[in-house]
């Protein structure tokens, strides 16, 4: 499952730093880590089991940034099953 534009767009924003974070979006559960910053960089989504935990698919998300603090490089990228 390729990420859509609009799932993208929410994980760009800033949340509560070294939390996770579960919410809904479009049907499905999600559930998603944030580094010291608060960006979302572990990503599961799929369905909620009844132990809490996702069942579906984990993404990673690469964040690069410059000497000057600018971000170069921000990808998400499919690690596999999320079980």
């Amino acid at each position: 499952m390729k990420l859509n534009d609009d799932l993208i767009k929410k994980l760009e924003k800033l949340y509560t730093p070294s939390t996770m974070v579960d919410m809904e979006f479009r049907g499905n559960d999600l559930s998603f880590k944030t580094d010291e910053e608060g960006n979302p960089i572990l990503l599961f989504i799929g369905k909620r089991a009844a132990d809490g935990n996702v069942r579906g698919e984990r993404y990673a998300r690469t964040l690069k940034y410059d000497r000057e603090g600018n971000r170069i490089k921000d990808h998400w990228e499919l690690k596999g099953k999320a079980t």
